[in-house]
């Protein structure tokens, strides 16, 4: 069964079995191919109309040609609506951009800019400014640090890190084993097991202010499972115990709650008043209360029991500021 070959690996073929300069016409291109000379003569044909290449016919050599000898065919199949996703996704990229994932992406951009006729934009001018991004801002990570912690991932080896904990004056030293990073609201975190703790942690890669690879190599444990891991966790702290987390929300805040997916587990109940309960299971809840207390009086703790004290005692802390 001849396999499957998309036209544009064709296309790239003819193009340079032709810029060879050894004018092959459509029945050498067809055996070289293993295809029919019919289908050989529609993709000249479609290089000729549609992509305007200079390629022309030479009867006395009995093959093809281009007349501008510099021409050369885009490497790139792409069209309007691939070029309109690239120029949204480049400009999602800001949110990186005080990562040095930011200057590999932007090069990896300029190359697929470069495979791309001349006349083709990879920026169209009708949408500078109808499309904007506000992107999450990111937290500041050292270049040298962040190529050391990918090389150490890669390479399966044992990191010494030195990490600032919030709220200690010096950073801590630890021996570290990459398994996985991820990243959450503008900071990349690694996951790995900690020599000094004897336990799975995570670090803030942007709270860590020197790192070093070490010659120990390290295997990933086989029961070692990221999402099995993380489990029903609400943000990037997670526990071993699991809570039911019940929150009600006023009429005029239910809107925007209903619009999102906020836990793969959430079910809501809507209240005659239009009010809603959100529901929904958790390991930890430390999160849960942050982004609970940033509705304000639009939203109400109603469970777990634990949570609820919590959020009370919050509350007048906080009040206490304001009196």
């Amino acid at each position: 069964m001849t396999k499957f070959k998309p036209q544009h690996q064709r296309l790239l073929f003819i193009d340079s079995e032709v810029r060879k300069g050894t004018y092959p016409n459509c029945s050498t291109l067809a055996e070289k191919w293993e295809t029919s000379t019919k289908t050989i003569q529609r993709d000249i044909d479609y290089l000729k109309w549609q992509m305007e290449a200079p390629i022309a016919y030479d009867p006395a050599r009995r093959g093809y040609y281009y007349t501008e000898k510099s021409y050369r065919l885009p490497a790139i199949d792409i069209n309007e609506s691939d070029l309109f996703a690239i120029y949204i996704a480049e400009r999602a990229l800001k949110q990186y951009e005080n990562t040095p994932i930011y200057r590999k992406l932007v090069s990896v951009f300029e190359k697929i800019e470069n495979l791309l006729p001349e006349k083709v934009s990879i920026r169209p001018a009708w949408a500078d400014d109808r499309f904007s991004v506000f992107c999450d801002r990111m937290t500041r990570i050292d270049p040298a640090i962040w190529d050391t912690m990918f090389t150490a991932l890669r390479e399966q080896k044992g990191l010494k890190i030195h990490h600032q904990v919030p709220g200690y004056e010096e950073p801590m030293p630890r021996d570290v084993d990459p398994y996985h990073v991820v990243c959450y609201q503008g900071e990349w975190y690694v996951v790995g097991f900690c020599h000094y703790k004897e336990e799975v942690r995570t670090f803030g890669m942007s709270r860590i202010k020197k790192a070093e690879m070490l010659d120990r190599r390290f295997e990933t444990p086989a029961d070692f499972d990221f999402e099995r891991l993380a489990g029903t966790h609400f943000g990037i702290i997670w526990g071993d115990k699991e809570y039911k987390v019940r929150i009600w929300f006023s009429a005029d805040h239910a809107p925007y709650v209903k619009e999102r997916d906020w836990h793969p587990t959430q079910t809501i109940r809507e209240n005659k008043d239009g009010s809603i309960v959100l529901s929904f299971k958790t390991n930890h809840l430390f999160e849960v209360k942050r982004w609970a207390l940033s509705w304000g009086a639009g939203a109400r703790m109603l469970g777990p029991k634990e949570l609820v004290e919590e959020m009370k005692q919050e509350i007048r802390d906080t009040a206490r500021y304001y009196k």
